[in-house]
This record gives C-alpha cells, sequence and structure tokens, in this order.
C-alpha cells in the first residue's frame, strides 16, 4: 500500500490492507513495524514469562504481546510489546483486537522505535488512560516505570540491571532485572 502524503488513516484502512506486514496507527499516521531483533525478543519473552506467571499465579487477568491490534481511536492502533488487562476489564478483549487502553504498557526500545516510543506512543498511551507504562532501553539495561500524573507520565522509579523492578499495579511483583537483561 503506497502512502499518500498528510493523509490520516484510520482503523478502518488499515483493515484494508492485504499484506504480511505489521502496521501501528499514531495520530492517523501509517507506520510499518520491522521485526525485531532476537535481543529484543529475549528480552520480551523473559518478561513476559515472569509477568505472565505472577499475573496467572494471583489470578490478576490476562498478559498479551505484540502483535496485538490495541484500538485506542479511529486513528490509533498502536501494538506494544507486552500489555496486561486487569480481571475487571477484561470485557474490552475481542477476538480480533483490544478495544480500549490496557492498564500496563510495555515497549521495548530498538533504534528505529525509540524517538516514536518515548514521545507519540507514551502520549497516546497516557491520553487513553494507561495505569502504567514501562520503556525497556536494552542497551541502556534499563526499565523506567512511569505512572500517570496530572499533566504527563511522571517517573516512578528507573531500574537498572541490577535493580529489583516493583510495580504499584502488580503489588507483590518483583522482577530481578539480571533476569532480563
Amino acid at each position: 500500500m503506497q502512502e499518500t502524503p498528510n493523509k490520516l488513516y484510520t482503523y478502518e484502512d488499515y483493515l484494508k490492507i492485504n499484506d504480511d506486514n505489521q502496521y501501528e496507527l499514531i495520530g492517523g499516521e501509517l507506520i510499518l513495524v520491522p521485526s525485531p531483533k532476537t535481543g529484543h525478543q529475549r528480552i520480551s519473552g523473559r518478561l513476559y514469562k515472569i509477568l505472565a506467571n505472577f499475573i496467572d499465579k494471583n489470578d490478576l487477568g490476562e498478559l498479551l504481546y505484540a502483535p496485538t491490534d490495541v484500538v485506542l481511536s479511529e486513528t490509533e492502533k498502536p501494538q506494544p510489546d507486552i500489555l496486561f488487562i486487569s480481571a475487571s476489564r477484561l470485557d474490552i478483549i475481542a477476538e480480533d483486537n483490544i478495544k480500549g487502553a490496557p492498564d500496563l504498557v510495555i515497549e521495548i526500545l530498538s533504534p528505529s522505535t525509540t524517538s516514536r516510543d518515548r514521545v507519540g506512543k507514551s502520549k497516546m498511551y497516557y491520553t487513553h488512560g494507561v495505569k502504567e507504562f514501562w520503556i525497556v532501553d536494552p542497551d541502556a539495561k534499563v526499565i523506567e516505570v512511569f505512572s500517570p500524573g496530572e499533566k504527563n507520565w511522571n517517573l516512578v522509579e528507573a531500574y537498572g540491571q541490577d535493580g529489583v523492578l516493583t510495580s504499584s499495579l502488580l503489588l507483590g511483583l518483583q522482577i530481578n532485572l539480571v533476569n532480563i537483561f
């Protein structure tokens, strides 16, 4: 599908695309999402495994991973690397997508996505009511945990490779980051 400059794409336009590529819609911009590198996938898999075990053991809700369409509006459809939906909100999970903001969104940075994840997607998640947002930086070996503030995200904590990540959303969770990086 050839992109038209200044055209705002909608979720309906996205559904008409018939190729094998992955796309996100951020503010009406159709963005081709490249396949992640193996290091990204290793980190994603390790985080997912630990989170899934914790969430399942405590019957907290459902954990999903990319590519899963999250429809936030007609022109915003990201595919977060990992997302959590609490048990009280499982009704936003449809067969084809998630209809609304997850409780937790985790984005793992890569060179081609760093700016978009930190700025455009971060603002979008905040605006639509995500309760906790993690940015994982594989190069710096850091996970930043954010919670919503009055006008933007507040950095709760930046955890280094030797840190133990905790979450105010997932009480009791402790992730020793040496096991992630």
